[in-house]
């Protein structure tokens, strides 16, 4: 692995415990929605760039907006790349950053509930946000905003949660139609 590549990447394998048989089971991105702005921005640039010769003398001016343009469209775009939502066999993490990398995680076993919103722009697009509750007063993990298919990865966590044996099953009856009649 490079010197490059810790920030280009957000490398989500170097935080699993191998020996202990973590593995994943869903890794989650942000949402498309999140760089729609910057890259609105992006796609205005090009006819900046293209009207530098009718500025003449000032041809300067476009060129800066556009660098500056440019730069911050670029690097809105990677934030959001490198921000990651990751369920795990054991856990559920968030890894994000560019230049500082924060790390914030919660074992299944301290997850009480998980509440999912979906804002009516949301539900259009196909993105909601997920808030985690636990025990702990203060949590480093608690919301996680624009998440693609938010009702698909609750259900991953409460099957993940299921699985490993840290809710109680149910025991499941023959359903009474309550017609009295025993059949």
């Amino acid at each position: 692995m490079s010197f490059i590549s810790r920030f280009l990447n957000p490398e989500v394998h170097t935080h699993l415990l191998v020996d202990e048989g973590e593995y994943v089971i869903d890794e989650v991105g942000r949402h498309w929605v999140t760089i729609a702005g910057p890259v609105v921005m992006l796609t205005a640039v090009v006819p900046l760039f293209l009207s530098m010769p009718a500025w003449g003398g000032f041809w300067g001016v476009p060129l800066v907006f556009g660098l500056a343009m440019l730069i911050w469209s670029v690097g809105i775009i990677h934030r959001e790349h490198m921000d990651r939502f990751v369920i795990t066999n054991m856990r559920v993490f968030r890894v994000h950053g560019v230049l500082s990398r924060h790390t914030a995680t919660m074992p299944m076993t301290r997850i009480l509930d998980v509440s999912v919103f979906q804002p009516f722009i949301g539900r259009l697009l196909g993105y909601g946000h997920l808030v985690f509750e636990s025990a702990a007063q203060a949590q480093g993990l608690r919301d996680i905003r624009f998440v693609a298919r938010p009702q698909q990865r609750d259900l991953t966590i409460q099957r993940v949660i299921q699985a490993a044996g840290l809710r109680a099953q149910v025991a499941r009856e023959p359903f009474d139609s309550g017609t009295g009649d025993g059949s």
